[in-house]
Formats: C-alpha cells, structure tokens, sequence
C-alpha cells in the first residue's frame, strides 16, 4: 500500500504493513553516543562504501577532515575498532571492516531532523544527529532529508504528528502547480501548496491558522519540496528505517 503520497504529487514511499519494529543492530543503537568526529569518520566510511563498494584509504579520510598525520586518523580508526564499530586488518591497505551495520547497497541514508528548521539560511543539512537507512528508489534526490512532523505540520492533509516528511531541494523555477513546499515568507518556515507557478507564484498554506486564502508573497525562501510521507500504522508498524 502506497503511503498517503496521494497527499502529494510524487508517490513514491511505500507504507510496511508488517507489524515488526525497525531492525536495530546493538553498535548501531550505540552510534549516537560516540564523539561527534568519531561519529562522522564512521558515517562517511559509510557512505563511501555504498557509493564505491570498498573503504576509503586513511589519507581519503584525513582529507574528508582536514587531518593531516595518518596516525591520527589511524587512531581514531582503532578507537572504532575498540568499540565493535569496525574489525581492522593492518596487513591488507583499506583493510577495514564496518560492523553491525546495514550496508545494502539499495539502501540511502537520509538525514533526519526532529522539527522543521527555524530559517532556510541557517539550515545546515549536515547537522543533523539520525540518519535513516530507506530504500534507494525511496529516498529522493541527493540532498534529501526527512522531517519528523510536528502536531499541525501539513495538518490540512491529514499528515499527523509524528510522521516522517520527506524533502528534496528545489528551486522556485521547477515549481509546478499542485507541489507541496516548505518556505519561509517571512514569519518562519511553514508548508504551502502552489496553487499557481511561473512569474506570479500563489500559495495556499497547509497549517491551521494561517491565511485561508491565496498567497502572493513578496519574498520567499525556499526550503525544499515535499515529495513524500512516511506512516506509522495503527498496529504500530512503520516503513523499514534503518537508524545509524
């Protein structure tokens, strides 16, 4: 069953209808608790490995984060190793293992933020503190994220608290009637529908309380377009994430 993405214009994440919880591996559940470099040597290790299908070299490393001696990265390489998040073999070159967490390579990791950001400037899609393993056809464009919606996000869809909202960059020149925006107009960004594209652009908001009628802003900043709505069902099953 399709995720309520009839919502949208862009159906394409799929609701589970299994009744199990997400698979969680112990050093995954652990990942949050690492130190923040730690954190992202380990994420972009494994990035690296489902877009190249083998591990960065230590220098690759210590250039993704400005660090010049390779026996600080190979330090910070064995405080993973100490901690179950890698296996490590110094006889073969990139001879690192990744333990304990998925790494299909039809998967994507999307970051997840927990509320929609305050402003577009000062949105930075590399803060955030979960990403989610979603199937590759699933998780949007590069540069998507996901937000966990809040109480009256997108309420006049009938999206509810709690859902994941899926957003992929855009520009305000591929806008086309009908899509689903989140932007700011100068009061913090909120959801719109567009109700009319091109020259003069007319939004509809999607939250309760806000202008009922067309909106002609004079200034708009775009965040992303919403492409799509993971579901909690009833029986308390959700779509495949994977936390890492």
């Amino acid at each position: 069953m399709w995720a309520n993405s009839l919502l949208f214009r862009d159906p394409i994440l799929a609701r589970s209808e299994t009744t199990s919880q997400p698979q969680i591996d112990a050093p995954e559940a652990r990942v949050e608790s690492l130190p923040e470099l730690e954190r992202e040597i380990l994420d972009f290790m494994v990035q690296y490995l489902r877009s190249n299908t083998y591990q960065p070299s230590i220098r690759e490393i210590g250039r993704r984060f400005g660090i010049k001696s390779t026996k600080t990265v190979s330090e910070h390489l064995q405080v993973l190793a100490d901690k179950g998040f890698l296996e490590r073999d110094p006889s073969r070159s990139r001879g690192v293992k990744i333990l304990g967490i998925d790494l299909n390579t039809q998967t994507v990791s999307v970051p997840c933020f927990d509320r929609v950001p305050e402003t577009v400037s000062g949105f930075r899609i590399e803060d955030a503190e979960l990403h989610l393993s979603v199937d590759r056809r699933m998780g949007g464009d590069e540069g998507s994220f996901i937000v966990v919606a809040a109480v009256n996000d997108l309420a006049l869809l009938g999206v509810e608290e709690g859902d994941h909202i899926l957003i992929s960059p855009a520009s305000i020149e591929g806008l086309e009637t009908g899509a689903i925006i989140a932007a700011d107009l100068g009061e913090g960004i909120s959801y719109y529908r567009c109700i009319e594209s091109g020259a003069g652009t007319k939004l509809e908001a999607l939250q309760p309380g806000k202008n009922e009628g067309p909106i002609e802003p004079k200034t708009l900043d775009l965040l992303g377009r919403v492409i799509g709505l993971f579901r909690r069902m009833d029986n308390g099953s959700k779509v495949n994430l994977t936390q890492h």
